[in-house]
């Protein structure tokens, strides 16, 4: 299948052409799914990185079409006890801001609006590409997306979205739309993760297809106080997985300045990512072919902390399968791979496996599941 990319040549903070190229991914799968499909049918293209002089930004060269990489939902945000957590004191953030009437952006499953409703029961719109709504969620859900075209006729005085900011490929554009939508003294409240501790953790769903542009926190408060928006609150949920931000309209706000030093502070991150996992794809390998042949190993997270440890050269000829919580994802194949994903289930009754386990911010919670109600004997790469 030959696709057309989007080239975004411009610094997407202050539209500068200055570009300095910064690393590339060679043949990197565009869906960070699980599916049915025959490998054959895969889709495979290079990812570029490029950081600007002027801003520091770090930002992907070449865009997938939209069609493409959200072809389908991924079942990320859904599974697991740390994303309920997250939902749940997001929608305690939003009630301290006490909207009347709520349009959410990339809702997805609707969870959040669930959780909020649980307090308090407002009316609640879902603007999603792919709805998936959850059990128990009565938010009135509008398939598309936000952009200048969008027009809305009911009533509402909050946007909030959750883990959108991230994937947007233009965040000034996306800013822009949003102030023009809302009235001054109307709110803009939203969840988004800290990149900035990510990328310095390692994590490899930080940047991605999905996830093209490095926005941390001196890049949110230049943009929103950039197109009038006022700051009234901030909050962490863990100190590696999420900021809550609360902003007012307010036309009078005066524009914050970006720091200086981001671009060398922000390439030196990205490097120094870069060699940890050279180094850690090494070692890995080099366990592998150290491991006795009678021993069982295993990739945790049918995603793209699968697909990203395997485009940095894991040797996967001595893994069994991916494991996944997610049921929806079990039994298929890794999208860009040969690997099918089980439940960690079936190592139960496995004597003494090794999981190699890279999933960031969601390492702890897997692990102790599985040493506690699976397998104690298992033993982690990670």
């Amino acid at each position: 299948m030959n696709i057309k990319q989007i080239q975004r040549n411009k610094d997407v903070i202050n539209e500068c052409e200055d570009l300095e190229y910064l690393d590339k991914f060679d043949s990197y799968p565009v869906f960070m799914g699980c599916v049915n499909q025959p490998i054959k049918d895969d889709i495979l293209i290079d990812m570029q990185w490029g950081i600007s002089k002027n801003s520091g930004i770090i930002q992907l060269s070449s865009l997938l079409p939209l069609d493409v990489l959200y072809s389908e939902d991924h079942g990320a945000g859904v599974v697991g006890t740390m994303w309920l957590d997250h939902h749940k004191e997001f929608a305690k953030f939003i009630q301290k801001q006490s909207p009347q009437s709520i349009l959410e952006i990339g809702g997805s499953h609707g969870i959040l609006s669930r959780e909020y409703k649980k307090m308090n029961d407002i009316d609640w719109t879902i603007l999603e590409p792919n709805p998936v709504p959850a059990a128990d969620v009565d938010a009135v859900f509008i398939k598309g997306f936000f952009d200048d075209k969008f027009i809305f006729n009911g009533e509402i005085d909050a946007i909030v979205h959750s883990h959108v900011f991230e994937h947007v490929y233009y965040p000034n554009e996306f800013i822009t739309h949003i102030s023009n939508f809302l009235e001054e003294g109307q709110k803009l409240i939203f969840s988004f993760p800290n990149m900035e501790q990510m990328l310095k953790r390692k994590y490899t769903n930080c940047i991605n297809f999905e996830h093209t542009v490095l926005l941390t926190e001196p890049y949110v408060d230049y943009l929103l106080s950039k197109h009038g928006f006022r700051e009234v609150d901030k909050e962490y949920f863990q100190d590696d997985h999420s900021i809550f931000y609360s902003y007012i309209k307010d036309s009078t706000v005066d524009t914050i300045s970006l720091p200086n030093g981001l671009y060398e502070h922000n390439k030196k991150m990205y490097l120094d990512y870069i060699e940890y996992h050279k180094q850690l794809i090494n070692d890995l390998n080099i366990k592998i072919h150290n491991t006795s042949d009678d021993q069982n190993i295993y990739l945790f997270g049918a995603h793209v902390f699968a697909q990203s440890l395997i485009e940095f050269g894991l040797d996967t000829s001595r893994i069994i399968c991916l494991l996944d919580n997610d049921k929806n994802k079990q039994s298929k194949r890794l999208y860009g791979t040969s690997m099918f994903v089980e439940s960690p289930e079936i190592l139960r009754e496995v004597s003494k496996p090794i999981v190699i386990l890279k999933a960031g911010v969601y390492n702890s919670e897997i692990s102790s599941d599985i040493l506690n109600n699976i397998n104690s004997d298992t033993i982690f790469w990670e």
